[in-house]
């Protein structure tokens, strides 16, 4: 009956409430003092009596009346309003809990009424705002496709060398282990030197067009890498602009100039004693024309002129078998060869048919097919046939062999010799036959075969048996442009919550004892800029170096053989600082995570001295110390569902607790806590829940 009372009349009927008992309390004092009275006692005395009974009375009635008011209006206000923020600055979109307002009369459904409105026209703009977006999107798409399939590493960095964008070559390139991140200066994977003289030359140029090449080294694994250097416009804010950086992979390629210049200086010294030598006997031998005849000056003369030749053979032969490492060759798969080989012959008008196994030649397709499209046409123009079988044949070491058979006269050696001399392509008249052959490090030679059937034989240094085509790599571009203008602060606590990168983890470990337990599994993701950044995620189990207790893996899953060959604490650990480098550290009951990775510190030879905000604290701060602050609880209330197969596990309850911070923050700052001092001052004021570990 009362929840169909307005809220006026009940606040009226506790006032009522308080006033009856009063009175109530009174005359039963009074009464009570009459009794006393009556029955011959001192007025006094009975007086005071009456007083104290009262005064009870009214005290146990004004505590009932605060409590029924507290746990009906004040709790039921704080958790409505609390409940409309939620669904204003956090987009949740649930329906109000009504029932715990219920003795607050229209308030609780008017203020469902107006969320769900909110929620409503919020969703409606969205739509409208998807509409009109849809045609950038697209272009957008498109051009994060093109921007992921350049063949080199491309990089924005701001001023102050933090990554606004780069591209999956990128990560090939500066991964080492790790893969950069948004937000991460570019200083940590890449030595300062060339790329600071690079940014500030070409400030001192002044030219907006200007660039600035340049050579430097990864700092994990010094891999060289030459790269192109541009300064980006300057911002209306006038501040020092970002520059575009692109880079490539040279370590090879300086390699094979080392190596070639090595075999180089090493002809010079071998042949030039025994040609100073020849030479020597060849002048006393024109000097004295009867010397020639004495033995022990034919052999010295054979003795040089032997080892000049085994050493002409020998280096030779190493020129030809690193000739095909100085020009890196791609692999191509052999069906894909003989379809486009078909395909030229048929335009000639000259029939292919192709056999053998489904290998993984290294070469140039494109050079082998011009090759082999103008051997059949030379072949064709001279009679020896119009019909062909290009035969694939594995042979037992790392090569291959490639014959192109056809029924008929053989080709004359002297004849092919004259051919290789010519281009294989009117539209490249200096790529000759001979040319393609020295690229593959090969030769090429005329064979007649039984039953009048002849061929051209072409070996192929390495090829390997064909498998099942990988699943494609990701190739993903990561971007923020926003972090072009982000403003920064020497001090954290200085910063706004938007400007912080933040990292989210979870761990999972053998029991519930810091002290004694250990880690199984640690999981982050970073958030930069308010939003989760895909693909920059850790993830790895860990080799606890002690039985996984049954009740542990019961709750996370893992067992003993899932960690078996997983990094130690000291090698994961070490790996999750860098990850965290920099960043904000954020978890749900973060004393409990923080503890059994400092506890190893020593170990992993690094400090986790990051900045800490604690999920438990935020919600306490946001919801009221009053409400449940779980993991599950906080996410319940925030709309965000935990997938039943995710929950406890560190991947899952990081990705949870990272949705629910990003939700936590705009309703932070609702109530005016914008930099990470603030709600640090604010945190602390809860500290009987949890240990802030700032």
């Amino acid at each position: 009956m009362l929840e169909r009372l307005g809220l006026r009349l009940r606040v009226l009927l506790f006032f009522a409430a308080l006033a009856v008992g009063s009175a109530v309390a009174l005359a039963a004092g009074a009464a009570l003092a009459l009794h006393q009275y009556g029955a011959g006692g001192n007025a006094l005395d009975a007086l005071i009596m009456a007083g104290v009974a009262a005064g009870f009375v009214l005290l146990g009635l004004i505590a009932w009346i605060w409590l029924l008011f507290d746990t009906h209006v004040a709790r039921a206000i704080e958790g409505l309003a609390n409940a409309i923020r939620a669904r204003t600055h956090a987009a949740v979109e649930d329906e109000l809990d009504r029932d715990r307002a219920r003795y607050l009369g229209d308030l609780a459904p008017a203020a469902a009424e107006a969320t769900r409105r909110l929620a409503e026209t919020r969703n409606a703009l969205a739509e409208s705002v998807a509409r009109e977006t849809s045609r950038l999107s697209a272009e957008k798409a498109r051009l994060e496709k093109l921007l992921a399939d350049v063949p080199v590493a491309v990089l924005l960095c701001t001023a102050e060398h933090q990554l606004v964008f780069y591209n999956g070559q990128a990560v090939d390139l500066l991964g080492a282990g790790s893969a950069p991140g948004l937000d991460r200066n570019l200083l940590e994977y890449l030595r300062e030197g060339p790329i600071k003289h690079a940014y500030d030359r070409l400030l001192e140029a002044g030219d907006p067009d200007a660039a600035s090449d340049l050579l430097c080294a990864t700092t994990g694994t010094a891999r060289l890498l030459a790269g192109r250097m541009r300064v980006l416009r300057r911002t209306e804010a006038g501040g020092p602009p970002g520059y575009v950086l692109t880079l490539r992979d040279v370590t090879a390629d300086m390699a094979a100039h080392a190596s070639r210049e090595a075999l180089l200086s090493e002809v010079f010294d071998r042949m030039r004693r025994p040609a100073t030598n020849l030479h020597t006997v060849i002048g006393v031998v024109a000097e004295a024309p009867e010397m020639a005849q004495e033995t022990g000056m034919i052999r010295a003369m054979l003795d040089e002129a032997g080892a000049l030749t085994a050493s002409i053979t020998e280096l030779a032969e190493r020129y030809d078998a690193g000739r095909t490492d100085w020009r890196p060759l791609a692999q191509t798969r052999s069906a894909d060869l003989f379809d486009s080989l078909r395909a030229r012959f048929e335009t000639a008008g000259l029939t292919l048919e192709c056999t053998g196994p489904e290998l993984m030649l290294q070469c140039d397709g494109f050079e082998l097919v011009a090759f082999f499209g103008w051997l059949g046409r030379e072949l064709a123009q001279t009679g020896h046939a119009r019909a062909f079988t290009l035969e694939l044949t594995e042979e037992d070491g790392p090569g291959a062999v490639l014959d192109l058979v056809w029924q008929g006269a053989p080709l004359g050696v002297g004849d092919f010799d004259v051919w290789l001399a010519a281009p294989v392509d009117p539209a490249a008249p200096d790529l000759t036959a001979r040319a393609v052959l020295d690229t593959h490090g090969t030769e090429a030679w005329t064979e007649a075969r039984p039953e009048g059937r002849a061929a051209v034989r072409m070996p192929i240094r390495n090829a390997r048996r064909a498998t099942r085509r990988p699943a494609p790599v990701a190739r993903e571009v990561v971007y923020d442009f926003d972090l072009l203008s982000k403003a920064r602060n020497a001090a954290v606590a200085e910063a706004r919550l938007a400007d912080l990168t933040y990292v989210v983890f979870d761990t999972e470990t053998t029991g519930l004892a810091p002290s004694t337990d250990e880690i199984v599994q640690i999981a982050a993701v970073r958030l930069v800029n308010g939003r989760r950044v895909r693909g920059e995620v850790f993830d790895t189990l860990v080799d606890p170096g002690r039985a996984i207790p049954a009740s542990s893996t019961a709750v996370h899953g893992i067992t003993e053989d899932m960690v078996k060959g997983a990094p130690g604490i000291a090698e994961a650990g070490a790996r999750f600082h860098g990850f965290a480098r920099g960043a904000v550290l954020v978890a749900h009951n973060a004393p409990f995570d923080m503890e059994f990775l400092r506890r190893h510190e020593r170990a992993i030879g690094a400090s986790f001295d990051n900045p800490v905000l604690d999920t438990v604290l935020l919600s306490a701060v946001v919801f009221g110390q009053t409400e449940q602050h779980s993991l599950d609880a906080l996410t319940a209330r925030l709309g965000i569902t935990i997938p039943e197969e995710a929950r406890h596990t560190a991947i899952g309850d990081t990705v949870a607790t990272a949705d629910a911070f990003l939700k936590l923050v705009p309703m932070l700052q609702a109530r005016g806590f914008e930099t990470f001092g603030d709600v640090l001052r604010e945190v602390r004021r809860h500290g009987r829940l949890l240990k802030d570990l700032n």
